[in-house]
């Protein structure tokens, strides 16, 4: 892959690269930007090695946080990135905790783990048209990595009838809708699940809600309001809200529940091995319409090559002397630059001055080295914790 970056963002400056492990490449770089010098950190893993491979990096909770550093040190990666947009505040429901989970899907190890929020219940700057929360970036167990999307499938089979599947770990359920909760979400309130609506994150929480818990394959309890607390393997709580509520209140206990649930690709290419949501920049080599050409900030982004056997991990510098970053148009050309036929947003961005930068992150492994250290600055100078990121392993 070539390393200056196509029109709109030239590379410029002091620039390395070291070996960071086999197929993995540590570089940084300088770029003239539209709104100042910018300075990259890039992680560039050549998937074709069989030594070399991606992961999701998260807790083991979908709503816990934790530094990038901290998430790669413990799975034992040889670098990483963060991940996903996630629900970080609910100063509009007061009294409402904020679940820290991610805005769209995540696979992990090829299992499941969530499904994306309602578009209106995102966090983060506006997506491009037509693009929605399902937008994923992963790589399949062909070893190839692409961009995709992920659907939720699933139902609930009770003696009533059949139940469509509303959401699955999610910090926010469509509008009438039933959610499943598993022990893959932790221990965080599922309040939030029941407030604001498909198309107004800042909506009031419903007050039509019930929740059961299922174990056995059976309604082992019962409550009027969703509650907080550990989800136990083998158990599924079931949230619903308004019309969802209102058939789970059907329900009685030691009645017969099955729930069923699966992320389906909107392509037929090999399923995931891992994925995480954000949002495409860049499609068959060029930026998606409607990219913001005005906003500079702090970024964090992934490209892939033509083959899917180049995965491109781009994270900005926050340090105040580069602090302007790129808008979203230069990150796309940015990718294309170096050599990416597809790229996809991942947290950071928002305004230069505002905290919500403080989450990009680069972590990398030093040669010899026994832990990843974190290799940008972030804008308030230190980590920030988040749900979820991309770990780069390494078995050479």
């Amino acid at each position: 892959m070539g390393a200056a970056p196509a029109s709109g963002v030239e590379a410029t400056g002091k620039s390395s690269v070291s070996h960071i492990a086999p197929g993995v490449e540590y570089r940084q770089f300088d770029l003239a930007a539209s709104h100042g010098m910018a300075h990259a950190h890039l992680l560039d893993v050549d998937l074709s090695d069989p030594r070399t491979g991606v992961d999701l990096l998260y807790s083991g909770a979908v709503g816990d946080r934790t530094p990038v550093s901290a998430l790669a040190n413990g799975a034992g990666a040889v670098g990483g990135i963060n991940g996903d947009f996630f629900n970080i505040t609910e100063t509009q429901h007061p009294g409402v905790e904020a679940t820290g989970a991610p805005v769209g899907p995540a696979v992990a190890h090829g299992r499941a783990l969530k499904a994306a929020v309602p578009n209106g219940q995102r966090f983060g700057p506006a997506m491009p048209p037509g693009v929605t929360t399902e937008a994923v970036l992963g790589v399949g167990f062909d070893g190839r990595a692409r961009l995709d999307s992920l659907r939720l499938d699933g139902d609930v089979r009770t003696p009533e009838g059949r139940l469509p599947l509303g959401g699955l770990n999610q910090y926010a359920l469509p509008v009438g809708s039933v959610g499943a909760f598993t022990s893959d979400w932790g221990s965080t309130s599922r309040v939030r699940s029941t407030c604001g609506t498909d198309t107004s994150r800042g909506a009031p929480c419903s007050t039509d809600t019930h929740e059961v818990t299922v174990r056995g394959g059976r309604v082992v309890e019962s409550a009027g309001t969703p509650g907080s607390g550990p989800v136990a393997r083998g158990t599924t709580v079931l949230v619903g809200r308004e019309a969802g509520a209102q058939e789970l209140r059907k329900l009685s206990i030691g009645d017969r529940v099955h729930v069923r649930h699966r992320l389906v690709s909107a392509t037929s290419h090999a399923p995931f091995r891992f994925a995480l949501g954000g949002y495409p920049v860049l499609r068959h080599g060029a930026p998606l319409p409607g990219l913001d050409t005005v906003a500079s900030a702090v970024r964090t982004a992934a490209g892939i090559s033509h083959d899917g056997r180049r995965l491109l991990l781009l994270s900005l510098d926050g340090s105040p002397q580069y602090r302007t970053g790129l808008t979203i148009s230069e990150v796309a050309d940015t990718l294309r630059g170096l050599g990416a036929e597809e790229g996809f947003s991942l947290d950071g961005g928002g305004s230069s001055t505002l905290a919500s930068s403080a989450t990009t992150t680069l972590v990398a492994k030093a040669p010899g080295a026994e832990s990843v250290t974190v290799r940008n600055h972030p804008t308030d100078g230190t980590e920030r914790p988040v749900p979820n990121g991309i770990g780069v392993f390494s078995g050479g």
